[in-house]
């Protein structure tokens, strides 16, 4: 058994050979005319785990002729910066594939500038992390920005065959059988992540009885049991887990009930049920709020039920809060108004308080001034007076802008008319 993975022996020796990301590396597109004029640059590639990041730094390593280093910001010290860095110095040029670039901290960042400026070393940065909020500027500013895309189910299934049949670096040694149906989950179960299916599919063959003939057959069983645990990729730390909040928000916000449950889902799949609740009653607040008031109680409770239960039951009261919270009237004229006083508020647009509004419950508050001419709307008709409670500079902003679309916040919005009125 070869000690190196499947998906390590496997990486491609050129650009030629990286599948998907045609448009870095497709004909005439920017990573390709790099390599063909072997005018490298410093270069940062981020995007999902597993889907060719260092491929494609080694590729192009392969299709230049350069030395190729590699290194990880975190588990690699300067110590082993300088050895590259000494290694340009012999050579002319190292192109460094550095992992986890976004950790990359402040003593080996100002080692590696001046390399990266005079040329000598020709960095490629890696990381799942989008690097303009993960990456110092001085490291950013120096390199162009490449985000590669999750491979398709295609490019999965040509990697598989490819190495399946490649007899030096791949499975071709072994005389192999694997059933349409395996090699589809293999390549769907993986969601993207080439590096899984194909250490996936090397677990399958090595870990398979050949029958008497000596071939291994791989069934559909067979693959679901070595992809279980691949069967679903999911970065809480990551920005992939960050785009589906937000996905799952938008959805929720735009009444699309399926694309909702779907990304619930996946974060249900996660087991993420902190970032659930959290984001499902900010939603219930911020997007439905005074167009169903009591959707908020009611994804609270949803959530608490949630976290009694545990998962997977736990998935059954968050999807009725979902439906719910999609098909609720919406409204989202609290936090646009409470946003609306914090920006003046910021601004320095505040001004006094009245004084017929300032605390007057202390000795000596009359002499001030304080509550003097204060009308007390209670012994008024319908409870309401006419006075001001803004400060002066302020005196005629409205910050509150009801909608009417649900028939609470309609029967607010006739009183808050009629208030305005009587004004």
């Amino acid at each position: 058994m070869n000690i190196k993975p499947l998906a390590f022996r496997m990486r491609p020796r050129s650009i030629d050979e990286i599948i998907g990301q045609e448009h870095l590396v497709g004909e005439g597109k920017i990573i390709a005319r790099m390599v063909k004029a072997k005018q490298l640059s410093s270069m940062i590639l981020y995007g999902p785990p597993g889907i060719g990041k260092t491929s494609i730094a080694s590729a192009i390593a392969g299709s230049t002729k350069f030395a190729f280093r590699t290194l990880n910001a975190v588990t690699n010290n300067k110590k082993d910066m300088e050895i590259v860095a000494a290694e340009a110095k012999m050579s002319g040029k190292v192109i460094l594939l550095l992992d986890e670039v976004h950790r990359l901290d402040k003593a080996k960042q100002d080692f590696l500038l001046p390399y990266l400026e005079n040329g000598m070393i020709t960095l490629i940065g890696a990381t799942t992390s989008n690097p303009y909020h993960a990456i110092n500027p001085a490291i950013r500013s120096r390199c162009q920005i490449f985000e590669l895309k999750s491979l398709v189910t295609d490019d999965i299934t040509k990697a598989l065959e490819r190495a399946l049949h490649d007899e030096e670096r791949g499975l071709g040694a072994y005389k192999t059988e694997v059933s349409y149906d395996a090699l589809t989950h293999f390549a769907t179960a993986s969601n993207g992540d080439v590096r899984s299916a194909l250490n996936a599919l090397e677990l399958a063959v090595i870990s398979t009885e050949p029958d008497e003939s000596g071939t291994i057959h791989i069934d559909l069983q067979i693959a679901e049991e070595c992809m279980q645990k691949k069967s679903f990729s999911h970065d809480k730390d990551g920005d992939a887990h960050y785009d589906v909040l937000s996905a799952f928000q938008k959805s929720i916000r735009g009444s699309d009930v399926n694309a909702a449950l779907h990304y619930l889902g996946r974060l249900v799949e996660a087991g993420d049920l902190v970032s659930i609740a959290r984001r499902l009653v900010v939603i219930a607040y911020e997007d439905i709020a005074l167009a169903n008031p009591q959707a908020g109680p009611r994804a609270l409770a949803a959530v608490e039920a949630a976290e009694r239960l545990g998962f997977p039951e736990a998935r059954i009261p968050l999807a009725n809060s979902v439906i719910e919270l999609c098909l609720s009237p919406k409204s989202n004229t609290a936090i646009v108004a409470i946003d609306a006083a914090l920006s003046d508020i910021r601004s320095g647009h505040s001004g006094d308080v009245p004084d017929h509004l300032k605390d007057a419950h202390y000795k000596g508050a009359t002499e001030l001034g304080r509550g003097i001419d204060y009308l007390y709307p209670h012994d008024y008709e319908n409870g309401w007076v006419k006075q001001q409670y803004l400060p002066d500079k302020l005196r005629s902003k409205k910050y509150y802008k009801p909608k009417k679309s649900g028939k609470f916040e309609q029967a607010l919005a006739s009183v808050y008319e009629n208030i305005e009125k009587k004004k």
